[in-house]
């Protein structure tokens, strides 16, 4: 048997002791829950239902981690996985789940999280998912290590539970097609080119209106919802365009439906959210801390021919100085990092007090830990919708109504 790590603790298995295991549900990590004795047991790619045999590799303070080594009882859901490297790569948890299947458990653990960190018992509406479930990401950044004598060898994604083993990726399943198209090219070159790289990187391959754009300065145009957004190829922009027009007109519905006259974009960036929702209001604007990207978003406002809406970039001490309309005629859209809203930000936000907030969120966890402050500062949750940006991970956006009490 092979040997335990030095710092493996044997409480309260062995290592590598095997068990086999019923699966209760799934993680917002996408890993399968089992239990012994009411002691918790994680284990990736276990499906709910299933029966598996496990083999444990960490035990930590509450739970233990275990490698899914057979599927005793498959579940009626279980289906078989697109991509050959499912299960190595780290890219995706849920190709074996068919769709529905993981749209449904999606809005389980948003309605868990909800419920356990936000406390609030609230109506979590049906997934909205994605017109296209594989061939969706238009952006993926491959990387690989440092050249090993005079080689270059994986080209890929971190393989699954690692943060430093990388997986040769030849095609990713999720990927638009002229990505993989230009990523068979791209790994001859570098692996043709290896005396150029010193240490490891990573690369580019951004979608734009068909083309393939390579260089991180390159601009690169999205059009969404009759909106032409053009943008810095290594720069942040939502990855699947084929779910976007419906995740930018619900956001702009619900702002809209708060009886707002002003909108403020309070994470604008490139003006995503702001001149997507300006024709619903009679003026918008959008507050970033990057100088940069409010540079690009009154480019792309002049581009589109949008007059009222205006683009300022504000310090984080003093963002909401910039606001100028009034605050019970105000609706503010929020799509902070996957950190969640700071707490500096969070105070000016309840200072300033607009009417309404549409909280997007790539990260539901933090998320539901600001509703706490939310409700704290009289705020009413008022509609709670989850979209699949993401299919076959399992990362999801989460889109949340907030409407101020006193209004």
């Amino acid at each position: 048997m092979r040997q335990p790590p030095k710092k493996f603790v044997a409480h309260p298995f062995p290592y590598h002791h095997e068990l086999d295991l019923t699966i209760e549900k799934l993680t917002n990590l996408g890993h399968g829950i089992a239990r012994v004795d009411g002691w918790v047991v994680m284990i990736p790619f276990g499906l709910p239902g299933e029966k598996v045999r496990a083999r444990i590799h960490r035990n930590h303070k509450n739970y233990s981690e275990a490698d899914l080594m057979e599927v005793l009882e498959p579940s009626p859901e279980r289906v078989e996985a697109r991509c050959p490297l499912f299960g190595t790569c780290g890219g995706c948890q849920y190709q074996n789940l068919g769709y529905e299947a993981q749209l449904v458990w999606k809005q389980q653990q948003v309605a868990e999280l909800l419920k356990h960190m936000a406390r609030i018992e609230h109506e979590v509406l049906p997934v909205i998912g994605s017109p296209r479930q594989f061939e969706y990401r238009s952006k993926i950044t491959p990387h690989f290590a440092q050249p090993r004598n005079g080689q270059i060898a994986e080209i890929g994604f971190l393989a699954d539970s690692s943060r430093h083993r990388i997986i040769d990726v030849p095609r990713c399943d999720i990927a638009m097609p002229e990505l993989n198209e230009a990523l068979g090219g791209m790994r001859e070159d570098i692996r043709a080119h290896a005396s150029r790289y010193k240490r490891g990187a990573t690369v580019l391959l951004r979608a734009s209106q068909g083309s393939v754009l390579t260089q991180s300065a390159e601009i690169a145009t999205e059009v969404v919802d009759d909106v032409r957004f053009e943008f810095q190829a290594g720069d942040f922009f939502q990855n699947n365009p084929f779910i976007l027009p419906a995740f930018v007109q619900h956001v702009a519905a619900e702002a809209k439906a708060s009886g707002a006259r002003f909108l403020l974009d309070a994470y604008c960036g490139s003006g995503l959210f702001a001149l997507s929702c300006a024709k619903h209001f009679e003026h918008v604007v959008g507050i970033e801390i990057s100088e940069s990207a409010v540079v690009k978003a009154k480019h792309n406002a002049e581009i589109n021919g949008i007059t009222n809406a205006q683009f300022t970039a504000g310090s984080a001490e003093h963002l909401f100085a910039k606001a100028i309309h009034p605050a019970a005629e105000t609706a503010v859209i929020v799509d902070p990092p996957r950190a969640g809203c700071g707490d500096s930000f969070l105070a000016q936000l309840f200072e300033f007090g607009p009417r309404a907030v549409v909280y997007v969120s790539c990260n539901p966890a933090t998320q539901m830990r600001d509703l706490v402050k939310f409700t704290e500062a009289g705020y009413e949750l008022s509609k709670v919708q989850p979209f699949d940006l993401f299919p076959q991970t399992r990362h999801l956006e989460c889109v949340v109504t907030l409407v101020k009490k006193s209004v």
